[in-house]
């Protein structure tokens, strides 16, 4: 049982599943809208637009036309700053000898501006 009721709910349809009235169900808060996916959904793309799958520690990038890897952005922090990889032999791996890391607006624009990423949408 949990102590801390923030995250506690009392669910009226639990005694239809066969569980008693007070039995608690765990609630797990999470944001309703995420500002980097919204940042990302609403940038002008090249080539057929992308579609964004938010999974493990980033935003993987992937077009919406042949729904090929684009880019992944994983970001540094509580900070704006993403490091932008890219899809090189089987897996995501930095984009350029050194790696590059931007604020996110730098970034979805060096993706988009980037022949490199765009080799196979």
């Amino acid at each position: 049982m949990v102590d801390d009721p923030e995250y506690e709910l009392r669910s009226p349809r639990l005694p239809q599943l066969g569980y008693p009235c007070n039995t608690l169900a765990r609630v797990i808060a999470m944001p309703t809208t995420d500002p980097v996916l919204a940042r990302i959904a609403t940038y002008p793309w090249p080539r057929g637009g992308l579609t964004v799958r938010q999974n493990n520690r980033g935003y993987s990038l992937f077009s919406a036309r042949t729904g090929a890897p684009v880019a992944r952005l994983r970001p540094l922090g509580e900070t704006n700053r993403v490091e932008v990889l890219w899809w090189r032999r089987g897996a995501w791996g930095p984009a350029g000898p050194f790696g590059a890391v931007f604020d996110l607006d730098e970034a979805l624009a060096f993706i988009a501006d980037e022949p490199a990423f765009w080799i196979r949408a």
